[in-house]
């Protein structure tokens, strides 16, 4: 066994009408969704930089700028695909990583495990090392007002 590192990640986009609500690679039933340059999954991009900081590795804007047109309207599960290829060429898998989800509504209960298995297909680990939890702002907050969403993950990966 080699040795472990561990990141953190967090990224946070407002909601805005016509585009639609994309977590964890599941696009949810939402009347509005997040804006961003990319699909704005809140929660992929928090665990691609949670992966890039457990190898010290940079940060997700590095790696695919918003000033990149080639990253317009992109499809963060395959930005997390390609983070991970980066991880591998540089030596590291990814262990386990835990995240949360911190929006009002809609609930992410009946699609928890839908996003985990998408996500978990992504990093390449079983399903059983992508937890993916969900909190609320209880009325405080962008989030708590339905401004917007944020996610945090933490990633455990070995070298």
């Amino acid at each position: 066994m080699g040795s472990t590192s561990t990141g953190l990640g967090y990224d946070s986009h407002r909601f805005v009408d016509g585009r639609p609500l994309i977590l964890g690679g599941v696009e949810l039933d939402h009347e509005r969704g997040l804006e961003g340059h990319s699909d704005a999954d809140v929660l992929t991009h928090a665990i691609a930089d949670a992966l890039l900081g457990a190898a010290g590795l940079g940060d997700i804007g590095e790696h695919f700028p918003d000033t990149d047109e080639r990253y317009r309207d992109a499809n963060s599960l395959e930005l997390l695909t390609e983070v991970v290829a980066r991880l591998n060429a540089a030596g590291f898998r990814v262990i386990h990583v835990d995240a949360t989800v911190i929006i009002e509504r809609p609930q992410l209960a009946p699609v928890r495990e839908q996003m985990r298995a998408s996500l978990a297909n992504a990093l390449g680990v079983a399903v059983a090392h992508v937890s993916v939890k969900a909190t609320r702002g209880e009325g405080m907050g962008f989030v708590g007002r339905g401004e917007g969403a944020a996610a945090l993950a933490v990633a455990t990966v070995e070298r």
